[in-house]
């Protein structure tokens, strides 16, 4: 942990203290290995997930799943990444980051070839396995960029690789259904192709292996999961609410917009001009907001922007262009910066961990909640007005926990 400036005496068991007051730890410039091995473990944390929806219709078919397993299908990895998340700081301290990194990895290639086996039982096993791998490289990256890369890279690094997570999410949405139609094993082949990625991430950490020394052997500090921290909480609603709008997006726009008239072809597209939006707005915000440490305003306007959009597919669905460019516009936005707060938020790469732990826990857990509730309002309402409506109040809701979130201030921990 960095030491106290001299100037701020106070001690506390948490509280937050200015960025700036901060010691800076030396850290090197990034190296190019770096960034791909970040981008590889990065091109896995969506892969094996997004392309379950694209075939959920021929899994239920092939297996003989109800529409409730299958539902229950596409809400376990989240529900994986809420029970998952909060074992992921205590086991780096003890084992090292990059260590953990690389057999979370091969967990995940496990986990992806059991889900492809005959069985529906490997069919739900195999999706346990694998998604409490990624909820591993979910709370690890983070930690390592903080660790890695200096203060003023954090941001248009974690830009990278959400923009690489959200291109490979986008390109396996695309591909899984084509593959199930050409290749030997229908589906279940399908469901199996990015471990191919996995490899390759598996193989770019295994020599950054060397060197990382547990903070246990080195007689360094458990960070504690920092629930009394203001700051904490509002990183971690921030990151809840914002990801509970994308997977509701995710789950419902489609059927949101055939409700209101528009063609399954045409809500199709438009759930890919959305996730377009959104790649293009997580890559552009690192260069307008480039030098500016205080981000309360950029994630508050963000969220704002998701709040609009869903209000524009409640007061003008005809306006489905407009409400999906604000919603992406906003939700990619949003998603970079939820991240970014996870590694910028924290005086160290140990309270990374900790605090990812504890924003995803959580987080995942709302997200989970979300495409659950809408369809319950739906079909107590028979009508998509009250669940538009308070998405559009929850984003609101993500706009003040965003500019809670965005502060240019760091947790402090003292031992315990």
């Amino acid at each position: 942990m960095s030491p106290q400036p001299a100037s701020a005496p106070r001690q506390h068991s948490t509280s937050e203290i200015p960025a700036a007051d901060r010691a800076q730890s030396a850290r090197p410039a990034v190296s190019v290995g770096l960034v791909v091995a970040i981008c590889l473990v990065a091109a896995n944390l969506r892969t094996t997930l997004t392309g379950v929806g694209a075939l959920l219709p021929e899994i239920e078919h092939g297996s003989g799943l109800t529409s409730s397993w299958g539902g229950l299908l596409s809400t376990l990895p989240l529900l994986t990444f809420a029970a998952t998340s909060p074992l992921v700081a205590r086991a780096s301290h003890r084992w090292g980051s990059a260590r953990l990194l690389v057999a979370s990895l091969g967990v995940l290639a496990v986990g992806t070839v059991v889900r492809s086996l005959p069985s529906v039982v490997f069919l739900f096993t195999g999706t346990v396995i694998l998604s409490a791998a990624i909820a591993f490289g979910n709370v690890l990256l983070p930690a390592l960029i903080r660790r890695s890369v200096p203060a003023h890279r954090i941001q248009g690094v974690s830009a990278l690789y959400v923009t690489v997570m959200g291109l490979m999410a986008a390109v396996s949405s695309g591909v899984s259904a084509p593959l199930a139609h050409t290749v030997p094993g229908s589906w279940r082949t399908a469901l199996a192709w990015g471990v191919a990625f996995t490899v390759a991430a598996f193989l770019a950490w295994l020599p950054r292996m060397r060197g990382d020394k547990p903070q246990a052997s080195t007689g360094g500090t458990h960070s504690p999961v920092p629930w009394r921290s203001r700051l904490a909480w509002q990183v971690t609603f921030f990151m809840g609410l914002q990801s509970l709008a994308f997977y509701t997006a995710v789950a419902w726009l489609p059927s949101i917009l055939i409700d209101r008239g528009t063609s399954s072809t045409t809500a199709g597209w438009m759930l890919f001009y959305y996730q377009v939006v959104s790649l293009a707005s997580s890559s552009l915000l690192p260069l307008l907001t480039r030098g500016r440490h205080d981000q309360r305003w950029t994630a508050a306007g963000a969220s704002v922007l998701v709040a609009g959009g869903f209000t524009v597919l409640v007061s003008a669905p005809a306006l489905s262009v407009l409400a999906c460019t604000l919603l992406g516009l906003g939700g990619g936005a949003c998603l970079v910066l939820a991240l970014t707060f996870q590694s910028q938020r924290a005086g160290s790469s140990g309270e990374a961990a900790a605090l990812a732990g504890m924003a995803q826990s959580i987080g995942y857990l709302v997200a989970a909640a979300g495409p659950l509730l809408l369809g319950i309002l739906h079909d107590t309402t028979d009508s998509w007005t009250l669940p538009l409506t308070v998405l559009a109040v929850l984003g609101i809701a993500t706009a003040v926990a965003g500019h809670g979130a965005g502060q240019d201030r760091h947790l402090r921990q003292d031992p315990r």
